[in-house]
């Protein structure tokens, strides 16, 4: 396991962080975001999607538990679990046909469905101040984000 630990200092970073994620992931796999309300997660997700042309509107599923992506012949699933009362509700979602596919996913809150998840390649824990965020990032997978 590679761990790198960074300080993200705007929403820019936090969004060129994203695009750095998306060129180590040129095809599927499953990336784990943790941290608190307002830590930037979405943000993150937004900056990928950008970074991959993405043009329309970036929110969190919060309320719809997943928004699908379809960009340059990906699907791309990012889930926000926080609302997820148990993680056996992921299964009666289909959670596992999104999952099982080559698509990118990425988890919001995934402590929620904790016995329910894959092993991800990627795990962000996000923490944050009035002035920055500590993010540490565990991969195991190559990931260089100094590229």
């Amino acid at each position: 396991m590679n761990t790198t630990q960074l300080k993200i200092k705007s929403a820019d970073e936090m969004m060129a962080l994203g695009g750095k994620i998306a060129d180590a992931f040129p095809q599927g796999g499953l990336i784990f975001l943790h941290g608190d309300l307002g830590t930037g997660k979405t943000t993150l997700v937004r900056g990928l999607l950008r970074h991959l042309g993405f043009k329309g509107t970036v929110k969190s599923p919060t309320y719809a538990l997943v928004e699908p992506y379809h960009i340059a012949s990906r699907d791309i699933y990012h889930f926000d679990l926080y609302r997820l009362a148990d993680p056996e509700e992921l299964e009666y979602m289909g959670g596992r046909d999104y999952l099982s596919s080559d698509a990118l996913c990425l988890i919001e809150w995934p402590e929620k469905a904790q016995g329910f998840l894959p092993t991800e390649n990627l795990n962000l824990f996000i923490q944050h101040d009035d002035t920055c965020r500590d993010i540490r990032i565990e991969s195991t997978i190559p990931f260089d984000t100094n590229q």
